[in-house]
Parts: C-alpha cells; structure tokens; sequence
C-alpha cells in the first residue's frame, strides 16, 4: 500500500474532476507551490496510483442513446470458459465495462448502443450467440443523477 497522505487525497480529488487543469491551478487548489505539486504528481504517476488520464465523453454527442448493465451467467465455470468469455467482452465495442463478480452471476457488463434495436442486436447476435453463456439479465438505466466515472 502506497503512503498517502491528506494533500495527495486533494490532489487526487481534484484531479478526478479535471484532468487537464494546469499544475499552477493544481497548486492553487492544493496549497502548494508549483513545483512541490508537480513533484507529488509525479511521484503518484510513478508509483502507479495515478495510472492515466481521460476523456469524458458526452454519449449523445456520439450517438449513443441506450445504456445497460447487463449480468451474465456461465454455462461451466472453468478458466478456459471465463477466458473466452472475457476475450468476446475484449472484442465486443458495445460493451465498456466487463467486471468478473461474485454472486449468483460471474459478470456485470456496462454496455452502450445506439438504441434499443441495437442493444437487441448486441443481446441476441453477440452475447445470446456466446456458448459460454448461460443466463442474461438486463438492467435499462433510465437516469444517471450520479455518475463520477472518469
């Protein structure tokens, strides 16, 4: 585990709302000055709790109007099954999000269409096509009022 201490957190927090402020900002908002916040940055950077930086995207802008989570159950529950699974999941654009869970079900899946005729599509054509898979059940979001995804 990874020393963190309550100026990192601020930096951290900040960070996860805007990723692209500048470090003088950063410092601002933080209490430090520019180059003793640059240097905690970097040292988050190198020990790997800061792993990236990203976009947020407006799904509308592109195109995307449908949104669900989707549980899927395994017909066998083998590694070689969980691998294939998983490397479909890899391969499939629709699905964003492919999290291994436990419970009655071994996947959560975050997946993102045009519209329900797509996500008809994607349900039947790809994941109901899978022989791996054994039970689906879908969840329509139909709101988001809290989303804080990267």
């Amino acid at each position: 585990m990874t020393d963190i201490d309550d100026i990192d957190r601020r930096i951290l927090q900040v960070l996860s709302q805007d990723g692209r402020i500048s470090n003088v900002d950063l410092a601002g908002r933080v209490g430090l000055s520019p180059s003793a916040c640059l240097r905690r940055v970097h040292e988050l950077e190198r020990k790997g709790v800061i792993e990236g930086y990203r976009a947020r995207l407006n799904p509308a802008a592109l195109g995307i109007g449908f949104l669900a989570y989707v549980t899927v159950g395994l017909s066998r529950h083998t590694k070689q099954e969980q691998a294939d699974f998983e490397a479909a999941m890899r391969r499939a654009s629709q699905v964003r999000e492919c999290h291994n869970i436990t419970g009655t079900v071994e996947y959560l899946l975050r997946v993102e269409t045009v519209d329900l005729p797509a996500y008809k599509h994607f349900h039947t054509e790809v994941l109901g096509a899978l022989p791996q898979v054994a039970t689906i059940t879908s969840y329509i979001v139909m709101g988001s009022p809290k989303d804080e995804r990267g």
